[in-house]
């Protein structure tokens, strides 16, 4: 659905309509693996029209991802938590109206983690957030309200307690 909503894929029937800039998934999507981070800090520097920022965006991708050496290595050679670090700081590199996080919070180190969840607290007021995550914690501290997927039906709650609560109905044994 997260990747339905930000346009990375399509739905089998209906349409989704868009009036706002959305990102990619953060953490999970927006790069090519066989590229180095470098080349795919470019590649989406160009596609989002920012050729004459480019340095100073890739500068900020470099900085907030924190991949040393290996920023200038394909992709395909990051752990996990490496792709998602870069992944999160191309999308910080935009603005964008919404910001969609999959379980990005999640993502490497502690202190990686403090630096996502941080960036987070940054973007409060500014613009929107729409997150997956399994840390009721995690959802507390981002989240007012929250959207329950169950047997193909989405139902929106005003408050995220509620959301919480659906959940774990579904889930008591």
């Amino acid at each position: 659905l997260l990747r339905i909503m930000c346009g990375a894929d399509y739905a089998t029937y209906g349409s989704v309509q868009r009036l706002c800039r959305v990102s990619w998934p953060m953490g999970n999507g927006g790069v090519e693996a066989t590229m180095t981070g470098r080349q795919n800090a470019k590649f989406i520097c160009r596609a989002h029209g920012f050729e004459d920022e480019m340095e100073e965006r890739i500068a900020r991708i470099q900085e907030f991802a924190d991949l040393g050496a290996s920023f200038d290595k394909p992709v395909n050679t990051y752990s996990a938590g490496m792709r998602s670090r870069l992944q999160f700081a191309l999308s910080l590199a935009f603005d964008f109206d919404v910001y969609v996080s999959d379980e990005v919070t999640a993502a490497g180190d502690a202190a990686f983690r403090a630096k996502a969840q941080k960036a987070f607290e940054d973007l409060v007021g500014k613009s929107s957030i729409i997150m997956v995550a399994h840390s009721d914690s995690t959802l507390k501290n981002f989240c007012d309200s929250g959207i329950f997927l169950y047997k193909g039906h989405a139902t929106w709650y005003d408050k995220l307690d509620d959301a919480l609560y659906a959940y774990k109905e579904t889930i008591k044994v």
